[in-house]
């Protein structure tokens, strides 16, 4: 596949996402550097060729590798913003001052921030206001480790300009990553943040022993949810039966890789939240959003009662057994709301 560039470009953060995208830009014919704040993983990255959590993954020759924030930045076309949510307002502080007029911001961390309620491209745009800076949020059903093994895989471009969501979309793609773009960036992380809430649903669900059709039940109803919150919020009804919305949910909610999922199936076994995050060993992204998940429901005046009970276990204390009880017992209703009919 052809591309219209080959841009340089900086990946902030090498996590399994972040490396796993520097890989495949690299192999895109783009230069890449790859930063992390901490030393040790640029250190083992460099003299293994390997990421720990991807054993099976070879990373290119030339690949370039930075813990100087400086280095990462200075002089790239595109930066990928790869780090956990709860990170992404630093970095993106720390970042500003080595950003010129005309970089593009590619976003691929999930997540909606407590206090502001922003997506993590709002905190973006936040952090850089001032700056003639694009921001894109890059997301879809992707998991790094079948992006590592080239398995066909897509994934959702999407900024309010068309064109620098059309740039991105050429940049990403090869023979087994197929980058489709849309307009309605919100939408599209407002899908990426809630799908990891009802992936702990529907992990907490098998590790109670539930089968099937319990999990098809919290998917569909789970679907439900985000599009209801996300259209209160103004934003494209299509997004939310697309890769990004449905899509992202079903492979979150039932792939073996998946952290959220994971994490949820502890619960169920009777693990605390503590606990359970402890065991998957990595960041646990629905956790960290389920705080700004309920106050967005009572901004937008909408029931969550999925994402609302997922609180409860995680934040509240409530067993996991009572919690489906609660939501079984809940006042009966059409599937279709009235506005629909």
């Amino acid at each position: 596949m052809q591309h219209i560039n080959h841009p340089c470009i900086g990946v902030l953060g090498a996590g399994t996402w972040g490396v796993a995208l520097a890989r495949l830009l690299k192999n895109n014919g783009c230069q890449v550097t790859v930063w992390s704040a901490l030393a040790d993983e640029i250190r083992i990255l460099k003299t293994t060729g390997k990421h720990p959590k991807l054993p099976d993954m070879s990373l290119p020759e030339g690949l370039c590798y930075t813990a100087d924030m400086e280095t990462a930045c200075r002089d790239k076309d595109i930066l990928v913003m790869a780090v956990p949510s709860v990170f992404v307002r630093k970095t993106a502080h720390d970042m500003r001052p080595f950003l010129r007029d005309g970089q593009i911001v590619v976003d691929v961390a999930k997540g909606i921030e407590e206090s502001t309620l922003l997506t993590m491209s709002g905190i973006i745009e936040d952090e850089l206001s001032g700056l003639d800076v694009k921001v894109v949020a890059l997301s879809g059903p992707t998991h790094a480790e079948e992006v590592a093994q080239d398995l066909p895989t897509a994934i959702v471009s999407a900024c309010e300009d068309e064109s620098v969501a059309q740039y991105v979309q050429q940049v990403f793609s090869n023979n087994f990553l197929r980058v489709y773009t849309n307009t309605d960036k919100k939408g599209v992380e407002i899908c990426g943040a809630l799908k990891n809430v009802i992936a702990l649903a529907t992990g907490i669900s098998a590790g109670l022993g539930y089968g099937d059709n319990a999990k098809a039940a919290l998917i569909t109803r789970g679907v439900a949810e985000i599009a209801r919150l996300g259209s209160a919020a103004g934003c494209t009804s299509a997004t939310f039966s697309g890769l990004t919305g449905l899509g992202d949910l079903v492979v979150t909610c039932t792939s073996r890789h998946s952290r959220n999922n994971r994490a949820g199936f502890l619960m169920g076994q009777g693990l605390s939240p503590e606990e359970a995050i402890r065991e998957v060993g990595m960041v646990v992204e629905g956790v960290n959003t389920l705080p700004a998940a309920v106050k967005m429901a009572e901004r937008y005046q909408v029931e969550l009662p999925i994402i609302e009970t997922v609180n409860l276990i995680v934040r509240g204390g409530m067993r996991p057994c009572d919690a489906v009880n609660a939501l079984l017992s809940r006042e009966m209703k059409s599937e279709i709301p009235v506005s629909f009919l």
